[in-house]
């Protein structure tokens, strides 16, 4: 079964992650090392692509990003 993916329309999450992951000081590769150390699939590339919202976020992907930026859905979703 294929990975459910969100769609960036009209909810920023990029933007949303990006504010977040900068506000708890956290890179884009750290990022994405915590994410593979805890099973998550994401290149940095991959993660940049979403910042920008060129590319819709994978619901494995947002889950793994709450939990390494420890932020809660309503954040990264407002």
């Amino acid at each position: 079964m294929a990975e459910q993916k969100i769609k960036q329309d009209q909810i920023h999450i990029g933007q949303n992650i990006r504010a977040i992951r900068k506000a708890a000081n956290i890179g884009q590769t750290e990022l994405v090392r915590i994410l593979q150390l805890n099973g998550i699939e994401m290149t940095r590339e991959t993660l940049v692509k979403i910042e920008r919202e060129i590319q819709h976020i994978q619901a494995t992907q947002l889950r793994g990003i709450r939990d390494a930026l420890n932020t809660t859905y309503d954040e990264l979703l407002k």
